[in-house]
């Protein structure tokens, strides 16, 4: 076989060919794996809202709407119903005042206000510290607490909350997360 000169031309087509080649199997394998990946948002979203809230009838997930939080975004929130009848409220809320960024969480809400449940959903926080959030020793403290009468706030700060040891600022943002969904229901007139 004859060696192909090395010239300009020859060069820019080899790299275009590779080029298309390459975005074309990328392409294919986006739309591969679009569905599943979505299915599996789906179903972790569906899964900690089952945790976050009382036994429900309904798919909350058809009767999403979203609230403004009135900081110029807003929050999505699933109402949870038994037999026609509102059970509780799955508020999907999220904080950038974490350590290593966005914390995203489920809390769930009775009609009054009360914290029924919280699901971490994503988080990048330091492992072995910030990551302690997600274990039921921290988040179940805010079970059956309503914030209108529980400080969201971590005991450094002058609340009644046990912060992370050495992850005060994770636990911070997890109340700040928690804050926000409970401020966005109150503001959005939700009984």
């Amino acid at each position: 076989m004859a060696k192909t000169e090395s010239t300009f031309r020859n060069m820019a087509l080899s790299l275009t060919l590779i080029a298309l080649v390459s975005s074309a199997l990328l392409g294919f394998v986006y739309e591969l794996t679009k569905e599943p990946i979505a299915l599996s948002n789906l179903n972790k979203k569906l899964n900690a809202i089952k945790l976050v809230v009382p036994e429900f009838n309904n798919n909350p997930n058809d009767e999403m709407f979203r609230l403004s939080t009135g900081e110029g975004d807003s929050l999505e929130v699933y109402p949870a119903k038994k037999d026609d009848v509102i059970v509780g409220y799955a508020v999907n809320t999220f904080t950038s005042k974490g350590f290593s960024g966005n914390i995203s969480l489920m809390a769930g809400f009775r009609p009054d206000g009360t914290i029924i449940n919280i699901s971490v959903l994503e988080q990048k926080e330091t492992p072995g510290l910030g990551t302690k959030m997600t274990e039921p020793g921290f988040k179940d403290q805010f079970n059956e607490k309503n914030p209108a009468e529980f400080q969201l706030k971590v005991k450094k700060d002058g609340g009644p909350v046990d912060a992370i040891t050495a992850a005060t600022i994770s636990s911070r943002a997890f109340c700040d997360a928690v804050q926000r969904a409970y401020n966005t229901l109150q503001k959005g007139g939700i009984k």
